[in-house]
């Protein structure tokens, strides 16, 4: 079985911070372990170069929209690499490749009579001289009155047409746009609810509860065709005649990136794109739920349109992410930035909170206090510990040799169960409980060190002794195994020391008689006068 995963393109306007992570770190974790059990993985992902955010932050800069998708898709792939995040390719929407497939795709359903031209009213800005793209328009949300953006509500999650906002104004010089008609190209959405429903009903154990209960909403309220064309100066060419002064709207754009990419890894591969997009492939799509509908609506629709029928099977939709109890706002820069803390911090530490404390069901809070407590307390105080305390004590008293032991029979049909009751935690994107699972055996092995008191069984019962320690060193082996598609850096670097450093789903043994390699500290200890530090950082609004 071959596993399809792609992970949401983050605009390449403006950095990274920890709401971006936390949703698309599961992609990874799921990507690792399918290779771990020798599946043939394609992970892809990439920038989204195109969209008004980027010519919005072009304008303020005074610079072309391609300047600023440059400085931030080279930002992304650092940020990405640094997190260790094994994407097989990772590509970007003004790439040519791209360009030429959806430009492909649009002529398909174009001859396929699923787009057509309609005569709109769009919202024109006379200062500004230009028909405004959904995002340069911002107003007050008709359903839960709160600020929204022309194409959708973050509040509440509608979908927004920009002429439903009330006391609408142009972002750009803050005037009010006037309306003027104007042709536009719009995709028959409307005709997917019977294919749509069929995917739903199909994948109801497979999807989040928010994606399940956001996708029968919109449903429920009735798909409307909706424009792929706009009348803006930056992105893909529309290829149809009469149109070709209009580019393909963004949502389109992008969401056919997970195609397009696969694509072209399997051309740089010499392998069959197709193989990862037929029935026995096994699909994710990694994002947070402001990207709901266009994963669970519009890239099934538009899949479905251009004859490709794999569609989504799993939908890893996470929450959203506060910080110190507020919510995440970039403009007021109350944010924590991932180019800044992936330079401070331990990477492992990073991705363990952001599993551990990560918004697979509800909305999470970012706190220095609590993502210092969770490094000392669990990964420092129990992972490291229990690392840390037997390898010293094999050093010490057995030639830093994996000492001659028996296997308690508990301990080893635990890490036997725990394969299999970790990966299927995994496998249904229930993360948070998957890496619970390993840490609670982790706690169970510190217990059974304490409890067999190694230090005293020295002197009295060294056979006893060294049976300990074999029983917790394959443990830890285990354990380190267990958590390599979590935490991949600490994990390889336990493995090293016990020369067992391979990626494979099932359990690892130790032979009597090796040396231990050179090993050190696992993770450090976190100062708590950080917390005040980082804290005085933020920007208080």
């Amino acid at each position: 079985m071959k596993i399809f995963i792609g992970g949401a393109w983050p605009y390449a306007n403006g950095s990274l911070h920890i709401g971006h992570i936390a949703a698309l770190l599961p992609g990874d974790i799921i990507a690792r372990y399918f290779r771990a059990k020798g599946k043939d993985v394609l992970y892809v992902s990439g920038s989204d170069c195109h969209g008004t955010p980027i010519s919005i932050r072009a304008k303020k800069n005074n610079v072309t929209p391609k300047e600023i998708a440059d400085r931030y898709h080279n930002e992304f792939k650092y940020c990405f690499e640094k997190l260790g995040f094994s994407y097989n390719l990772y590509l970007r929407t003004d790439d040519e490749f791209h360009k030429t497939e959806v430009q492909n795709i649009i002529n398909i359903l174009y001859n396929r009579g699923l787009i057509y031209e309609k005569e709109v009213e769009q919202l024109f800005c006379i200062s500004c001289n230009e028909f405004l793209a959904d995002r340069f328009i911002e107003g007050q949300c008709p359903v839960c009155k709160n600020n929204a953006r022309g194409d959708q509500c973050d509040a509440c999650s509608t979908i927004l047409d920009p002429l439903q906002l009330e006391n609408r104004k142009c972002k750009l010089c803050n005037n009010e746009p006037s309306i003027k008609r104007n042709k536009q190209l719009f995709f028959k959405l409307s005709e997917f609810d019977k294919e749509l429903r069929d995917l739903i009903r199909k994948n109801k154990d497979n999807w989040r509860i928010n994606a399940i209960n956001n996708t029968e909403r919109y449903l429920n309220e009735g798909l409307k065709d909706r424009a792929i064309s706009r009348s803006l100066q930056w992105g893909i060419n529309i290829p149809i005649k009469g149109h070709e002064d209009k580019k393909v709207y963004v949502w389109v754009d992008a969401v056919l990136g997970y195609l397009t990419v696969g694509k072209k890894w399997a051309f740089q591969n010499h392998r069959d794109w197709s193989g990862f997009w037929d029935n026995e492939t096994r699909s994710y799509y990694i994002h947070g739920k402001d990207n709901i509908p266009f994963h669970t609506i519009i890239l099934p629709a538009l899949l479905n349109g251009a004859g490709i029928n794999k569609l989504p099977d799993n939908i890893i939709s996470s929450e959203y992410v506060t910080l110190e109890g507020k919510k995440i706002s970039t403009s007021n820069n109350w944010a924590v930035w991932i180019p800044d803390i992936i330079e401070r911090y331990n990477i492992d530490s990073l991705r363990y909170f952001f599993i551990a404390n990560g918004p697979e069901k509800r909305d999470t809070d970012f706190s220095w206090r609590e993502f210092v407590n969770r490094n000392n307390g669990e990964l420092l105080g129990v992972y490291g510990n229990l690392v840390n305390r037997t390898l010293v004590f094999a050093k010490k008293y057995f030639d830093n040799q994996i000492p001659e032991g028996e296997l308690n029979p508990y301990i080893n049909s635990k890490i036997q169960l725990l394969y299999d009751e970790v990966g299927q935690l995994i496998e249904h994107g229930n993360l948070k409980s998957a890496i619970e699972v390993v840490f609670d055996f982790a706690r169970r092995i510190n217990k059974y060190f304490d409890e067999k008191t190694p230090w005293i069984t020295i002197n009295t019962d060294k056979s006893e002794c060294a049976n300990t320690i074999y029983n917790c060193l394959i443990s830890i082996a285990n354990i380190a195994n267990l958590l390599h598609p979590f935490l991949p850096f600490s994990s390889t670097k336990v493995k090293r020391w016990l020369n067992c450093d391979i990626e494979v789903w099932q359990y690892i043994d130790l032979e009597i008689g090796t040396t231990i390699n050179e090993f050190d500290i696992l993770f450090e200890r976190l100062d708590k006068k950080i917390i005040e530090k980082e804290l005085n950082k933020l920007v208080h609004y």
